[in-house]
């Protein structure tokens, strides 16, 4: 369940929406191009423009450490604006943390966040390397915050959304339907209303919300000159260790785009555009059962002319029995999660280590898949190889464990 939409030279030239906003045991409410979604980690690349404005006006350096907003952060006179654009910072990415699941719903002040970043330990030192981290955009939010003497939504209305006219892009909220807003689910057999994240918990990590045809003008606008200058795009895109300052390389074959992807709830999402061509997409969705990257890939292929087949969507029915061959706990020496393998009548479902249960959809021969996670099982080894972003992982059951 999602929306689309494609614009070429600033120009919308597609949209749809498939399913719905809202869905419930005595209606349902079906998603238009006007729906909004909440939109993930895409809202670091609004406060990454942010971020760049501030530097252009004078009141910012890319290095400035972070100790002159919030000194308590390990390693934080050690840590520069650059590096938590870069996520080279070190430090922890707290929805990481196994406790985030218990107070993502609850509102939370600053000052409580900063008490939740600063009781862990680094991850590595500064610049050492890159690895992805929600604390590094939540507090350059706050800094646009301490910088302004205003709200982030009030600096993300006056810096961009009132500046190139996106109605419909803001910072969120408890779910409004009566806005228009859509709610999340995750499938089980049907979609069921998936957490809620209390907006201030993400900030500027990933409390935005929008729709893809505000999406795809923002994105037009930021590599057109009318956010920041050619300098500070050039540093948003420049990548290092995949990571460019607020900005990921999207290619599409050999057409190079930049833009972010985002995951909050049960919402997925992804927003791109390839420079040379002057093409924009977006795509945010409410309830996913199949790729959202491969949605993109898809529609990309039809634009451009690529070679595409629709994809085949029949399901292959197991009986109860044939799939308890597949039911067990799992772990894998690669990496620290289990899984543990369940079935409810002629369902199979998958659930890691301090996260939700999804279904597995089968194949044949062993293949079941969930939004863009292969799982592909060898019965006799009691053993099941997931693949995700191209990354194999082996995991053996354990014996003598299931439920």
């Amino acid at each position: 369940m999602g929306s689309i939409a494609i614009a070429e030279n600033g120009i919308l030239i597609y949209q749809n929406a498939i399913g719905y906003s809202q869905v419930n045991d005595w209606a349902k409410t079906r998603a238009t191009s006007n729906t909004k979604y909440r939109v993930g980690s895409i809202s670091k690349m609004f406060t990454a423009v942010m971020i760049f404005q501030l530097i252009e006006e004078g009141k910012l350096g890319l290095e400035t450490p972070l100790s002159a907003y919030f000194p308590q952060l390990p390693n934080a006179g050690k840590i520069t604006i650059a590096q938590m654009l870069n996520h080279r910072s070190g430090l922890y990415n707290f929805t990481a943390d196994s406790l985030y699941a218990a107070y993502m719903t609850v509102l939370k002040s600053q000052a409580e966040m900063i008490a939740i970043f600063s009781r862990h330990k680094s991850a590595f030192e500064p610049d050492e390397k890159a690895d992805y981290s929600n604390t590094n955009f939540a507090l350059l939010g706050y800094i646009i915050e301490k910088l302004t003497g205003k709200s982030y939504s009030e600096e993300l209305k006056k810096r961009i959304t009132s500046k190139i006219g996106l109605a419909d892009t803001y910072y969120g909220t408890k779910t409004i339907p009566a806005k228009n807003e859509a709610y999340s689910y995750r499938y089980t057999g049907q979609w069921i209303p998936a957490t809620e994240t209390d907006m201030n918990i993400p900030g500027g990590a990933g409390a935005i919300v929008s729709t893809p045809s505000d999406l795809i003008k923002f994105i037009d606008a930021l590599f057109t000159g009318k956010l920041i200058g050619p300098a500070s795009l050039e540093l948003m895109k420049t990548t290092r260790d995949n990571f460019g300052m607020g900005m990921l390389a999207i290619p599409f074959y050999e057409i190079k785009g930049y833009g972010h992807t985002g995951g909050i709830d049960g919402f997925s999402s992804l927003l791109a555009y390839f420079p040379k061509e002057k093409l924009a997409i977006a795509y945010t969705a409410n309830g996913v059962r199949y790729s959202t990257n491969d949605v993109i890939i898809g529609a990309l292929s039809i634009y451009f002319n690529k070679p595409f087949t629709i994809p085949d969507f029949k399901t292959v029915v197991i009986s109860p029995a044939d799939l308890d061959k597949y039911v067990g706990n799992y772990s894998s020496s690669q990496i620290p999660l289990k899984i543990a393998i369940t079935k409810n009548n002629t369902a199979l479902f998958a659930q890691a280590t301090g996260q939700g249960a999804f279904p597995l959809e089968a194949k044949g021969d062993h293949k079941f898949v969930y939004a863009g996670i292969t799982v592909q099982f060898d019965p006799v080894k009691n053993s099941f190889s997931l693949t995700q972003g191209g990354v194999t992982y082996l995991y053996i059951k354990i014996q003598g464990i299931n439920r």
